[in-house]
């Protein structure tokens, strides 16, 4: 009989997801101390009209997390871990790359625009005042890091593919199918995001993976290229 290892069991692309972020995480958290380096404000995702903004930041950011704590890296590489290795089983490794930073991408687009309709009404009385040169400076406070898009991109994708699936989720003493959960998940970030809850949380960056990930899905399901759909 065959003994794989734990990591052995775990899919190439999902494996190297995982291990990158904590590196960069690693990295984010020592470098500061050691060489004076802020890569989660380098590279992180910046306001688009914010002076430090960088278009690869799209793409960086959901590489970051926050150094404060582990809860956020470790929530999001949970449930990577968790429903990527099955996606990536059904698509392959290059195609689930593709889905994971398409919806990691669409899910910072999806957080610009929401900045714009926060900002744009106090972006012309404070260029006013200050100038255009401070009011970018200023805008920079505005950044997110993380691959929460990414993750909830991951998610709406299991419930797509495998909708009757149970789920066990913690103080619910019942399986959930993963499409109500999905669905539970979508309908609570856009209240957040509505209402404000829960502010510091780039919710709309949640719905904006889950929004990309849906039309990718649909779009691959119409030329008949993502194999292995269940719904």
């Amino acid at each position: 009989m065959q003994n794989r290892s734990f990591f052995g069991s775990i899919p190439p692309v999902t494996l190297n997801i995982i291990i990158v972020n904590f590196i960069v995480w690693l990295a984010a958290l020592t470098l500061p101390k050691i060489a004076g380096i802020d890569l989660n404000y380098q590279l992180g995702l910046h306001y688009i009209e914010a002076a430090d903004f960088n278009v690869i930041q799209l793409v960086t950011y959901m590489f970051l997390h926050d150094t404060s704590s582990i809860e956020h890296i470790f929530f999001n590489m949970f449930s990577v871990f968790m429903f990527g290795r099955t996606l990536e089983a059904v698509w392959g490794g290059k195609r689930f790359l593709f889905y994971y930073l398409t919806t990691g991408i669409g899910a910072g687009l999806v957080q610009e625009a929401a900045w714009y309709f926060e900002l744009h009404s106090l972006i012309g009385p404070t260029v006013a005042q200050f100038g255009w040169e401070q009011t970018s400076m200023l805008l920079n406070q505005f950044t997110t890091v993380g691959a929460s898009g990414a993750a909830f991109g991951i998610l709406l994708a299991f419930g797509m593919l495998f909708p009757n699936a149970p789920l066990f989720i913690i103080f619910i003493p019942i399986p959930i199918k993963a499409k109500y959960f999905v669905i539970f998940y979508g309908l609570l970030e856009l209240f957040f995001g509505i209402s404000g809850s829960m502010s510091g949380v780039a919710h709309f960056a949640h719905l904006g993976g889950m929004l990309f990930g849906f039309f990718l899905i649909r779009y691959w399901k119409k030329k008949g290229i993502g194999g292995g759909f269940y719904y």
